[in-house]
């Protein structure tokens, strides 16, 4: 892995890691595992191909992002606070009884937030109609969804892969975070989905599979993907560590769920500043 020449986007990560860590120290919210599988793609879409501000959030003609897997809501929040589009203050507010950012990003309340989250399994749906309604309005931009891989054994991810192969929506780009862990066990013991990038194939996409925590390949796969087949769909499976990066986290289950103590949050951010 080289991230030669993306240090503005390593830099961005690592302060959305320390900050999520610290907010998840406080709150004792969980999912820090997934969050860190998903923040360098994050970084990427934020600082390199979204161009989305706060002035931007109501043109029809933006680039679009949806998070799906919405468990990872402190992650999300802390991005759009270092892309500017939030305050950084609004971070401590997060699961705060009466505020708006909750434990599953919601949209309307939160800035730069495109769909509500709870129940996984929406917004591939959700993606492929904007995608759909700015093909039929002659709206530019595309539409970035990022999913977890466990969310791929709902079935509405196959129907909206159908949906978006047959009206070949090649302004929609659906991104797998393949961390190969969901919240009861690997996705092998779960419900074992073998080759995802043949069935997303054999559905009528393109695929893309990358190693999620190289900039230089998440950068390439968002940014050409898009033009290889312009009568399809992309979807980027992006392999991932749950945990990325801290030493007692990577690829462990349980930080699914559990929320670092003070001693975790010591050694988290001892090593992030390595």
């Amino acid at each position: 892995m080289s991230n030669k020449g993306y240090a503005d986007v390593e830099i961005f990560a690592i302060q959305v890691k320390k900050t999520v860590a610290k907010i998840l120290n406080r709150t004792h919210d969980s999912h820090i595992g997934g969050g860190y599988s998903a923040v360098d793609i994050l970084a990427v879409l934020y600082t390199r191909i979204l161009d989305i501000s706060k002035e931007k959030l109501e043109d029809p003609n933006r680039n679009v992002f949806i998070l799906s897997k919405g468990h990872i809501a402190a992650t999300m929040y802390t991005v759009l606070a270092y892309a500017g589009i939030i305050p950084k203050t609004d971070l401590d507010k997060h699961t705060v009884n009466g505020e708006n950012y909750a434990g599953h990003t919601r949209r309307y309340v939160v800035p730069g937030i495109e769909m509500s989250a709870g129940s996984l399994g929406h917004g591939a749906g959700i993606g492929s109609g904007m995608a759909f309604a700015k093909r039929c309005q002659g709206l530019d931009g595309n539409v970035y969804v990022l999913m977890g891989d466990g969310e791929c054994n709902e079935g509405s991810v196959w129907e909206a892969a159908m949906f978006a192969a047959k009206f070949q929506l090649s302004n929609l780009v659906l991104i797998v975070d393949r961390n190969r862990l969901q919240s009861y066990g690997s996705d092998k013991e779960v419900m074992d989905m073998g080759d995802m990038g043949e069935k997303f194939r054999a559905f009528g996409c393109q695929v893309i599979e990358i190693d999620g925590h190289d900039y230089a390949q998440i950068y390439r796969a968002l940014t050409t993907g898009i033009s290889r087949n312009p009568a399809k769909p992309t979807v980027v499976i992006a392999n991932t560590i749950k945990g990325k990066g801290i030493s007692f986290m990577e690829n462990k289950l349980e930080w699914h769920f559990k929320s670092p103590n003070d001693e975790q949050l010591k050694v988290i951010l001892e090593e992030l500043s390595e």
